[in-house]
């Protein structure tokens, strides 16, 4: 299934995990993204993300044709430092937060993930990505561990 979504992973406990950041076209999804990298964050996939269930898991990367490549509006079109695929951790919502939310799940491709929305245009909103991820997606551990529906493609950092 391909979702109009970007995908972002941090390395936690030796395993990377992934956030899929989710919203309408020009909600802010690539920007969000763009300014994670800054965060200890790799790209996985912007604008399209490949996303397939194994073992109980939600995985996620780009196409073939997108792999590597990030929009920032203004800018153009870039390469940069990105992994091939990882196990998403995390749901997030770009658009209006309540200020104490309760727990929300989302579920994709019969997998449910933590969720929470973010307004991807704070200041703040890459610094709670990273706190959500290590809170709320903590359950994620092991992302390479038990069998994979797909292998990665060679050339990327997979672990």
């Amino acid at each position: 299934m391909i979702l109009h979504a970007g995908l972002v992973a941090r390395r936690q406990d030796g395993y990377w995990r992934g956030v899929l950041i989710e919203g309408a076209s020009g909600a802010g999804k690539s920007d969000l993204a763009l300014r994670a990298l800054d965060h200890g964050f790799r790209l996985v996939a912007d604008d399209r993300v490949v996303v397939w269930a194994s073992g109980g898991a939600l995985y996620g990367r780009a196409p073939d044709s997108l792999a590597g490549l990030m929009e920032a509006r203004g800018i153009g079109v870039h390469g940069g430092a990105s992994i091939n695929f990882c196990r998403i951790a995390l749901s997030v919502s770009c658009g209006p937060y309540e200020r104490m939310p309760e727990r929300a799940w989302k579920d994709h491709a019969g997998v449910r993930l933590p969720a929470i929305s973010i307004e991807p245009f704070e200041a703040s909103a890459p610094a709670k990505l990273g706190r959500a991820l290590q809170h709320l997606g903590a359950g994620a551990e092991g992302a390479y561990q038990g069998q994979l529906a797909a292998l990665p493609r060679p050339g990327g950092d997979s672990r």
